[in-house]
């Protein structure tokens, strides 16, 4: 597996797929064509079906725009058959010849691919690529998911997740205190800095899951508003971890460096579903996305709480089974109905995942693998128009008088 640096990626929102993805590929495309009289993009699937609302096209404008005119090219209905998000850069330099024609997929969580023939993919960090394979390493060793982390990524990978908790933290300030409502043409109010207030005003006990809820709205929504945050794993999603890491941090007062060390556990969950399913909205629905974030933010609490790795599995296990199926349908192509919502009750979700799993001995019948499985066969079996393509279930004939 790949390093968990790119599980977490600082960034722009509002997709990690549909924004951060195809402006790192006109970045890539410029390097190496700077003397283009123009370019041309197609944009094919998933990405032409909801890049407006996602802002794909000014996110590549913004790239080639100073160097040459850009003309970019929607085909919704062609789907290319490496990935649902696929794109294909062309042009002209100086002297009127053509560039070379370059078609790369945005596969998630703003990572690149070429295909079969990948030169974009990252050297593997980790030896091992399943969790059952890292679990039986943490009890044969009598050591937990972040001390396999720290021998395999060495001991910078600290001051990387430590920036990427500073930001996380930040994402979650920011967005309580803004107001107003998010671009688009949906005019959806900011709740976060509300929730916040009336989850303040409540008893203890229905207090901290208000504060949750604010925390994961202030996320998703400075993501809906183009500002920095956090890939965990994606954009869409990038609300649930930063959510519960918060409320842990403030209200139980776990350290930064436990909450580091929960981090790295997260990002090795992550990146076993990336590894071996996706993390692609378009490519498998919410269920990789919102899903694969529930059992993070799982994985994470329930070491914080003094899980064992039994109970750590089982605890991630429950986040994503209990999200398996759940389609990718945002409305108007917009990262705000229904993914907003879904970054709360899926941060909550997590919570009670831990706690289940904590009363727990560890044991259980499904493995984490074997959910991943499930959720990659799930994902395959769904029709296009529930994932990412914003011709589906809430989607599909939505007006704002609905």
């Amino acid at each position: 597996m790949e390093s968990i640096r790119e599980i977490y990626r600082i960034g722009v929102g509002p997709s990690s797929s549909h924004t951060m993805g195809p402006q790192k590929a006109a970045q890539l495309y410029l390097s190496k064509h700077r003397n283009a009289s123009s370019f041309y993009v197609t944009l094919y699937g998933s990405l032409a079906a909801t890049g407006r609302g996602h802002m794909t096209d000014k996110a590549i404008e913004e790239v080639l725009r100073p160097v040459a005119p850009v003309t970019i090219d929607w085909q919704p209905d062609i789907f290319l058959p490496f990935h649902p998000n696929g794109m294909k850069f062309s042009g002209k330099d100086i002297s009127g010849g053509d560039l070379e024609e370059w078609v790369v997929y945005s596969v998630g969580g703003g990572a690149l691919s070429e295909g079969e023939n990948d030169s974009l993919r990252q050297d593997d960090v980790y030896d091992l690529n399943t969790l059952t394979d890292i679990l039986r390493w943490c009890e044969r060793y009598g050591r937990s998911y972040w001390e396999y982390v720290d021998e395999r990524e060495g001991s910078d990978i600290w001051d990387y997740l430590l920036e990427v908790w500073r930001t996380m933290q930040e994402s979650v300030e920011r967005g309580l205190n803004h107001e107003g409502v998010l671009p688009g043409p949906l005019n959806l109010p900011r709740k976060a800095s509300t929730y916040f207030v009336k989850a303040s005003g409540y008893k203890p006990s229905l207090q901290s899951r208000g504060l949750v809820y604010a925390y994961a709205l202030a996320v998703s929504e400075e993501n809906a508003s183009g500002g920095t945050i956090v890939t965990a794993p994606t954009c869409g999603a990038c609300g649930v971890v930063p959510a519960v890491l918060y409320h842990l941090s403030r209200n139980h007062h776990f350290s930064d460096l436990r909450i580091v060390h929960a981090l790295a556990t997260a990002g090795i969950f992550g990146n076993i579903v990336k590894r071996n399913a996706s993390i692609s909205g378009a490519e498998v629905g919410c269920q990789g996305e919102v899903g694969v974030a529930c059992a993070m933010a799982s994985a994470a609490a329930c070491q914080l709480f003094g899980g064992s790795p039994a109970q750590i599995e089982y605890s991630a296990e429950m986040g994503l089974e209990h999200h398996l199926g759940m389609t990718c349908d945002p409305v108007c192509g917009l990262v705000q109905i229904p993914c907003i919502e879904r970054n709360a009750f899926a941060a909550t979700r997590a919570l009670d995942a831990q706690l289940y799993a904590t009363f727990s001995d560890g044991k259980h019948r499904v493995s984490f693998d074997r959910v991943v499985n499930v959720m990659k066969q799930t994902g395959h079996d769904i029709p296009s128009l529930y994932k990412e393509t914003s011709e589906g279930g809430l989607a599909k004939d939505y007006s704002q008088d609905s």
